[in-house]
């Protein structure tokens, strides 16, 4: 056999073995998932997920796992940039601390929690004031000194459900003379049963029985042992007879020989004109103003030397 013959021969051969091979690849490159590349090539390092199919509890458990620990390496990022002086991400911490203090705030009555409550006492009930909540409150919203115009016993504690303003409805809490704390449990109840929106109810004693801040932050609250804004007289709301709603909304007015007018709390002024329509305003067309009105209740709105808008009172016989 001549030089040619041989070398075309073997030219034929190898072109047959590499189609081959080359058939065998492809074929099996259709079966070949990221998984086997994964497990070709642990240097590398790759991340895969395994299919989630119905019942399989333990694919989702994983990627629970997996996602858990992407946050926690999301925080620490945030932290490490922040001790290295990066201003950017400091704020996105604080921003994410403050957000989980305010999730923590919405959801915990303080009131709720120091008078050992279980759950069990329904939406709207009261209760005398247990000793832990009267040591909190003591030198805060109740006078520290021992001769008063109000005791202790005379008060209650009176849990309430509310709609706030984004249409949720949510835990309130009061503290009252026993008095009136049937009459704010019917009030509360219907005003819930109408929707009728209050942004927030909590005790004044969150705010260091600032009337200024709560006030300010649009808090409706009941009792608050202290004088009237600028007098040297108690208020009834030192006595736990009188109930402040939607505050922001429905300000204080004061007037002054010179025509001028003092409003409260601050930032409420464009509330101050009641000839104008704006929401949670409080007038004698407002279902909370003919609520506390049918229980005996004078309302604010209607004095003369000065307009108190928020404020409702009731007198004790």
């Amino acid at each position: 056999m001549d030089r040619k013959k041989i070398l075309k021969s073997l030219g034929i051969i190898v072109g047959i073995t590499l189609f081959v091979t080359l058939s065998t690849r492809l074929s099996q490159k259709s079966n070949y998932t990221l998984t086997d590349y994964a497990a070709d090539h642990p240097e590398l390092n790759v991340k895969t997920e395994k299919s989630i199919s119905a019942g399989d509890d333990s694919t989702y458990d994983e990627i629970s796992k997996n996602n858990e620990v992407e946050k926690k390496q999301d925080a620490n990022s945030v932290k490490e940039k922040t001790a290295s002086g990066n201003v950017e991400a400091d704020l996105i911490e604080t921003d994410m601390e403050n957000e989980a203090k305010q999730e923590i705030r919405t959801e915990m009555l303080i009131g709720e929690t120091l008078m050992h409550l279980d759950g069990s006492e329904g939406d709207f009930f009261r209760k005398d004031i247990s000793e832990d909540l009267r040591k909190y409150i003591t030198g805060i919203s109740y006078p520290a000194e021992e001769q008063t115009d109000i005791d202790i016993s005379d008060l209650d504690y009176v849990h309430i459900k509310y709609m706030d303003f984004e249409g949720n409805p949510a835990n309130g809490e009061l503290i009252c003379n026993k008095y009136i704390s049937e009459d704010l449990i019917y009030i509360f109840s219907k005003l819930y049963e109408n929707d009728y929106r209050i942004e927030k109810v909590r005790l004044i004693d969150e705010y260091d029985g600032d009337d200024d801040l709560s006030m300010a932050d649009n808090n409706s609250s009941c009792f608050n042992y202290r004088n009237i804004v600028g007098t040297k007289t108690l208020s009834k709301h030192s006595l736990g007879l009188a109930i402040d709603i939607n505050p922001l909304y429905n300000p204080y007015i004061t007037f002054n020989d010179d025509g001028t007018s003092n409003i409260y709390p601050k930032g409420s002024e464009g509330y101050a004109d009641r000839s104008k329509d704006f929401p949670y305003k409080i007038d004698e067309n407002d279902l909370c103003y003919k609520l506390f009105t049918e229980r005996g209740f004078t309302w604010g709105g209607n004095w003369n030397s000065s307009k108190d808008y928020q404020h409702f009172q009731k007198t004790k016989p």
